[in-house]
């Protein structure tokens, strides 16, 4: 049957993203930069097969997702299993906000992930569940073919992790997760070969 290649990337730079705002469930619009981003991902990758794209359905997924398509005819479908980390109390707030606020939970959350805990707030267990689960889907209904996912920073950072078999404590270590980076995972016979992680060689600057 071949290897099942699954190609990661994060939405475009957004405004909140700039301000450095918390945006899990909630969104704000792609950026000039956010959009050029998915435009230079959209040149990177159009000599590359894709057989479906699947997107987190918060609009800056999806928008970069279309962009990255562009004129190709290729089923994109939208899964809330690859959305952001829901961020409770947190969503809307600034970084510098949160931080003196929550202490505890802030350190938690970048230097001890599986600690972290807040109100309202998803675990990092829980968004790796359910992003495993529906990448298991999408192993067994693609085999042998390319998917792009297009989804977020911890999302990514936690599928990536179970690739690596990365412990939790080590999550936010390098690569960074970069606006449309791209991460691409080839699966034979159930082996992970990570081939990319966090490239930006597209990036046209």
């Amino acid at each position: 049957m071949g290897s099942t290649k699954i190609y990661l990337t994060r939405h475009g730079e957004t405004e909140w993203n700039l301000v450095h705002r918390m945006q899990g469930s909630e969104d704000s619009p792609l950026t000039p930069r956010g959009l050029q981003q998915a435009e230079w991902l959209r040149k990177g990758m159009h000599t590359v097969p894709l057989d479906a794209i699947y997107s987190s359905p918060s609009p800056r997924a999806v928008r970069t997702a279309e962009l990255v398509r562009g004129e190709r005819s290729i089923p994109l479908e939208t899964s809330e299993d690859f959305m952001e980390m829901g961020f409770g109390l947190w969503e809307g707030s600034l970084h510098s906000e949160v931080a003196p606020r929550y202490p505890e939970q802030w350190d938690n959350f970048w230097k001890d992930p599986e600690k972290f805990e807040l109100e309202g707030s998803e675990t990092y267990g829980q968004v790796q569940a359910r992003a495993l689960h529906k990448l298991q889907d999408i192993l067994e209904k693609h085999e042998g073919q390319s998917v792009l996912i297009v989804t977020h920073t911890i999302t990514i950072k936690l599928l990536m992790a179970y690739f690596e078999g990365k412990a939790m404590k080590e999550l936010w270590g390098l690569p960074e997760i970069h606006p449309t980076s791209l991460c691409r995972i080839d699966i034979t016979d159930g082996i992970p070969d990570i081939v990319l992680h966090g490239d930006i060689s597209h990036y046209e600057e």
